[in-house]
């Protein structure tokens, strides 16, 4: 075939798709911006090529989500052989779960849930943490949806087993118990960031699952609200705010950043918020967090207040 048939060809095939709806297929995944908003989603036909995750409890799920959406939730993907709860699970783990509920490895997952998307993040960090990066998250979450969507559906798609297998482990965003107390003993220069509440970090709130109140020594508070838009309150906010306000927490992207919260969930969030929506290079989410660290007696902590509210 010669130069000119082969263009011709081509100016046929991208015909052709365009009169279909369809695409050609990105080179690569990571060209998809890592979230999706409402109306792009309400264009996809996601029985072809997606898999639509309701990342919420399943009582919530039955009540009312998104049509072709399938549940997962937070105990599914967790770690049960450890004396405390929030652990990322095993690939084997997890590659059962995506298998069972038909998730297949081509799939581009979207996922959301009814908190901020702080959930749904916390996804996003276990599939990556494993190598799966075809991930969306939904701006604004099943809120968005209810305010702007079609009705919500009750029904439970049917899928087929698939045969998910996953790359390995890609600890890029991942940090253990061990290797940040190494840090600490060594002074290494980090941020190590707490996003849960003043409550929490201050010692005044003990929250179900950790064996005592306080934070981690040295670290410093930046709630993880503070990426969401308080007047759209499931929304992230824009770019250039957000940029603002992490640029003034940490100015250099090339720092290495540690973030905690109580089990790793709003931590996952703000890792979310850094690496993939403003572009920092070294960030890690301690994934016990405050449950892991509170159950080892002589790891350094600090509080300010009497712990008075238990939950």
């Amino acid at each position: 075939m010669n130069l000119r048939n082969s263009y011709i060809l081509l100016f046929l095939l991208l015909t052709s798709c365009q009169q279909h709806g369809l695409r050609p297929a990105s080179n690569s995944q990571s060209s998809h911006h890592p979230l999706i908003e409402l109306d792009e989603l309400l264009t996809y036909d996601l029985s072809k090529g997606y898999a639509l995750i309701d990342f919420r409890p399943p009582n919530a799920y039955a009540k009312g989500h998104i049509k072709e959406a399938i549940t997962i939730w937070r105990p599914e993907i967790e770690n049960k052989n450890m004396p405390y709860g929030g652990i990322l699970p095993t690939k084997a783990q997890l590659e059962k779960v995506l298998s069972k509920k038909g998730v297949q490895p081509t799939d581009t997952l979207i996922i959301y849930d009814n908190n901020g998307s702080c959930e749904a993040t916390r996804l996003w960090w276990v599939l990556q943490h494993y190598g799966f990066n075809q991930t969306r998250i939904l701006n604004g979450g099943l809120k968005a949806y209810v305010q702007h969507g079609p009705p919500l559906s009750k029904e439970t798609p049917k899928k087929d087993r698939s045969h998910f297998i996953l790359k390995g482990e890609f600890p890029e965003h991942y940090i253990g118990r061990e290797e940040l107390l190494g840090l600490l003993d060594a002074n290494t220069p980090l941020r190590l960031v707490d996003v849960r509440t003043p409550e929490e970090f201050h010692g005044k709130r003990q929250k179900k699952g950790a064996f005592k109140a306080g934070r981690i020594s040295k670290s410093i508070r930046f709630d993880w609200k503070n990426a969401l838009d308080i007047n759209k309150e499931q929304y992230f906010l824009p770019l250039e705010e957000l940029q603002h306000r992490y640029q003034k927490l940490i100015p250099n992207k090339e720092d290495l950043v540690v973030i905690y919260c109580h089990s790793g969930v709003r931590s996952a969030h703000t890792t979310f918020v850094l690496t993939k929506l403003l572009g920092y290079k070294n960030v890690k989410n301690y994934d016990g967090s405050w449950t892991e660290w509170s159950y080892f007696k002589k790891l350094p902590y600090e509080k300010d207040f009497e712990t008075v509210i238990f939950e």
